[in-house]
């Protein structure tokens, strides 16, 4: 089963008072209709603007005020990574039912966002949803395939040290109609062993486009294009240096899927375009 394929579930009612620790789950009950549910979010969560006037915010991504989400009384807590391992420990502690996904890949992407629609009783929307979701890759994807050649792409996720793109960017690079230069890091699930250590090796791969995606702060193209021996890129050369922001792209939920992806391959057809491919 992978992300081409549709799925399908029984309904049920579901939790009803929901703490969500991340963004991707929270964008996600409101695409389904079920923001009713929520009772908490993640302080870092913009996706809708409206859920951070609506909602308390309970936790950053490293810590949570436990105390605050016990007060709501939820009846679960959906959270991301083992990053959040000691967050969850704590909150199982206090018999709080507790569900943290790991998700890395596309394919995880859209089974986590399936099983999340099925645990509010939203199978059969959900399903609908996902698969347009589906069509919208395919659709690039194809239109990616027509390009004669495709670029090289460094995506830098931090600047010291250079950290390159988790394992869902690279495949949204590949069906955008990129090619990660560094795709052989990209299923490394922690940032550190994403670390590229030597940055000479960044300017031998000689990436034809620059995206920056640096959780936390502003991307600044001026400084990378600064770096030692980069005018040398071709990316730096030609002034094909971009940033999407973190919100948009390094959240595993359904950003990622839509608006991500879209600038990806916006940046690599102007970029086709600008070099007459």
């Amino acid at each position: 089963m992978n992300w081409r394929e549709a799925r399908k579930g029984d309904q049920d009612n579901g939790p009803q008072r929901i703490v969500c620790l991340t963004e991707e789950t929270t964008e996600w009950l409101y695409l389904l209709g079920q923001e009713h549910r929520i009772v908490g979010i993640s302080g870092y969560t913009v996706r809708p603007r409206r859920a951070r006037e609506e909602k308390p915010k309970v936790s950053a991504f490293l810590s949570a005020k436990i105390d605050k989400i016990l007060a709501l009384n939820p009846d679960c807590v959906f959270g991301f990574s083992d990053l959040q391992a000691d967050i969850a420990a704590a909150l199982i502690r206090q018999g709080i039912q507790v569900t943290v996904f790991n998700q890395r890949s596309v394919d995880e992407i859209f089974s986590v966002l399936y099983q999340i629609a099925a645990i509010v009783g939203c199978s059969d929307s959900g399903t609908e949803l996902l698969s347009r979701l589906r069509m919208q890759l395919l659709e690039i994807e194809q239109a990616a395939s027509r390009l004669p050649r495709r670029p090289r792409i460094y995506f830098e996720e931090w600047d010291e040290p250079h950290i390159s793109a988790i394992r869902w960017v690279s495949e949204l690079l590949t069906i955008a109609g990129g090619d990660n230069c560094f795709a052989e890091l990209s299923t490394e699930s922690l940032g550190a062993k994403r670390i590229i250590a030597d940055g000479a090796e960044i300017i031998r791969r000689n990436p034809d486009i620059i995206i920056g995606s640096w959780c936390g702060k502003k991307f600044r193209p001026e400084l990378v294009a600064a770096r030692p021996g980069w005018s040398a890129i071709n990316a730096v050369r030609d002034k094909q240096l971009f940033e999407i922001k973190s919100a948009d792209i390094l959240q595993p939920g359904p950003a990622a899927l839509t608006d991500g992806v879209a600038q990806l391959h916006r940046i690599v057809m102007d970029w086709s375009a600008r070099h007459g491919q």
